[in-house]
């Protein structure tokens, strides 16, 4: 007998791969009750039929829903807002971020980011595991998706990720209030990434900005 696709119940990952975000996009939605879901046990379980009309009423459309055009993260990121930082917890690092990431021209109120970005980090910390940090906003005072990077080499402590390890290499993203689609897509883009080992390690061991940026956007040291 087959099953009808609607009914297929499926995983955070697996509805992380249909949405094209990441795991921790689903789940912070499934949490807040954003998202169609129900638990078993432990565990987030999503109905098919139900995330595609989701999806369907979020974009407003009948069947195909646009998919607004990839962001690259070297259209984000730039040199200058790459930074090695030598802070010990994870509240001054933060704010180191958010003044890097304020110094981008998307960027019009940095209280306003420094607030959106704490006040994120108290619902949940964006330690997403790996030694990454993935603090983000969406803002109405930032015009358009931007990008800042920052390596600690001696790791954070303090940040509360989800796999209990400290946090070495924070990446500071932000995004204007309409741009759900893009901010999500790119916080997909980045966490691939940097599940990428060899890329977290080049990263550490990164010493200035420029390599950073070269590592980040290409994946890998360029030649001297």
């Amino acid at each position: 007998m087959q099953t009808d696709s609607g009914s297929k119940i499926m995983t955070i990952d697996e509805v992380a791969a249909y949405l094209r975000v990441s795991e921790r996009t689903v789940y912070d939605w499934a949490q807040k009750g954003e998202i169609p879901c129900g638990k078993l046990g432990t565990s987030w379980r999503f109905k098919r039929s139900e995330i595609e009309n989701w999806v369907n009423r979020k974009l407003g459309v009948s069947r195909y829903p646009e998919v607004p055009p990839l962001v690259s993260i070297s259209s984000v990121l730039t040199e200058k807002r790459c930074r090695i930082v030598s802070h010990a917890t994870k509240m001054e690092v933060l704010k180191e971020m958010v003044e890097v990431l304020s110094t981008a021209p998307q960027v019009t109120d940095s209280r306003d980011l420094e607030r959106a970005i704490f006040r994120r980090e108290q619902l949940m910390s964006t330690g997403i595991g790996l030694g990454i940090g993935l603090p983000h906003a969406r803002l109405h005072s930032v015009t358009n998706v931007v990008m800042a990077l920052g390596v600690v080499p001696v790791p954070i402590a303090d940040y509360e990720s989800l796999d209990g390890q400290p946090v070495g290499i924070i990446v500071m993203l932000a995004a204007g209030d309409a741009q759900h689609a893009q901010h999500i897509r790119l916080l997909s883009q980045v966490s691939a990434r940097l599940k990428d080992a060899e890329v977290r390690e080049a990263l550490i061991g990164a010493r200035d900005p420029a390599a950073m940026y070269s590592i980040m956007t290409q994946g890998r040291v360029m030649d001297a």
